[in-house]
């Protein structure tokens, strides 16, 4: 089959690889009729994610239909037509029991790599280093999903995959990110990044009520969808001091919510702290840059809500984390718990609440997916997400 393999820094290529098959009884092949590049794949792509090898198989967001089934499936048939849930789950040990399936017990298989970088073991997750397992990921013609029994949400006939394809991740990854936030009517919740998921925790925070959403980026077609979404927005090419911008826009009083849908690749190359990161970063002291979370930290109200959706991998450094424990800030986050709002989610979408198609801004073969990463990741062409058909 073809598959986008990633082969070092910045180096992702179409290649022909192995079919995949059953290798457990509780597994199932699907074969892919969607997929799509995440912000999360461009932080493999930089290499900034440890734990990569040479020719594994990218990709965590998948959807397609049921071609063979293991003997001990008893809840999908071929035919059927799932979208696959970034994080793999067993549905049976205590954290799945408790919906927390981003930290699944027993999924990743090499949860000794995972307990050595995070002092317990999370999830296994598609395509995304060996430190989460190893596993293929859905940029292909084919995918093997371990636990599928488990780790599928069976979408209906008749809705078409942009639709559907992204409760695989974007959307209850933004979803979840402003549930975190415990948002109430008064409220005011600014967003750092409009990328997909920004965009999907904008409508998600208007969903769940907040009275005013402010977003903040400065890429001017994630601004011109963020305002499309109900979001105020911030510039940050036209605006020096994001802090003091959210406090006239507040009466001085900060942002109730936080959310940092931005991540370990924050850009803002004109301030300090960003020189500083990206110093650090250079010589291998540093592995993430934590601008956003500065910035959270010393915008958000006091006794507010910091969600933090976007993923970090390692160490960061000049946190003003005594800021944040004397304003008495609550920090929520984590990889999405992809199953405990699927059903809700999907429900929503059923009913026209919510299209989250709107962010694709390109739809390309499995043969384009190289030229797509890098369009995606320089922000070219007003790319907000690529959706991939294989």
């Amino acid at each position: 089959m073809k598959a986008l393999v990633w082969h070092g820094t910045a180096d992702i290529r179409c290649d022909t690889v192995p079919d995949p098959t059953i290798e457990d009884g509780r597994d199932a092949i699907i074969k892919v009729t969607s997929c799509a590049i995440c912000g999360s794949d461009l932080h493999l792509y930089d290499h900034f994610m440890p734990g990569m090898k040479s020719g594994d198989i990218m990709g965590h967001e998948t959807m397609g239909e049921v071609v063979e089934v293991g003997r001990d499936n008893k809840t999908l048939k071929v035919g059927d037509r799932i979208v696959v849930p970034f994080t793999i789950i067993c549905g049976q040990c205590e954290q799945c029991r408790r919906g927390n399936f981003s930290v699944c017990e027993r999924t990743n298989r090499n949860a000794k790599l995972a307990e050595a970088a995070f002092g317990h073991t999370t999830a296994g997750l598609f395509g995304y280093t060996h430190l989460t397992g190893g596993y293929a990921g859905g940029q292909a013609e084919y995918l093997r999903v371990p636990f599928a029994d488990a780790t599928h949400i069976k979408v209906p006939g008749g809705i078409p995959d942009e639709k559907l394809l992204f409760l695989s991740d974007i959307f209850p990854t933004g979803w979840q990110a402003a549930v975190q936030c415990d948002i109430q009517p008064e409220d005011t919740v600014a967003i750092w990044g409009c990328g997909p998921v920004g965009q999907m925790a904008i409508r998600s925070a208007i969903l769940l009520g907040a009275k005013r959403v402010i977003a903040i980026d400065r890429v001017p077609e994630r601004l011109t969808m963020a305002r499309a979404g109900g979001a105020e927005t911030i510039d940050l090419d036209g605006e020096s001091n994001v802090v003091a911008r959210l406090n006239d826009m507040t009466n001085d009083k900060g942002p109730e919510k936080c959310i940092d849908s931005v991540g370990m690749e924050a850009h803002a190359t004109s301030s300090l702290d960003a020189i500083y990161d990206r110093a650090k970063q250079a010589v291998m002291l540093e592995s993430d840059r934590p601008h956003v979370l500065r910035q959270m930290i010393m915008a958000c109200r006091p006794a507010g809500v910091l969600s933090i959706p976007g993923v970090y991998g390692g160490l960061i450094d000049k946190v003003p984390f005594g800021a944040a424990m004397n304003k008495g800030l609550t920090f929520r986050m984590g990889q999405t718990h992809v199953n405990r709002w699927s059903d809700d989610l999907l429900r929503r979408i059923e009913e026209g609440q919510i299209d989250p198609s709107f962010v694709i801004t390109h739809t390309v073969g499995l043969e384009q997916g190289p030229e797509m990463y890098r369009t995606f990741r320089d922000k070219q062409d007003g790319c907000i997400k690529v959706m991939i058909r294989p």
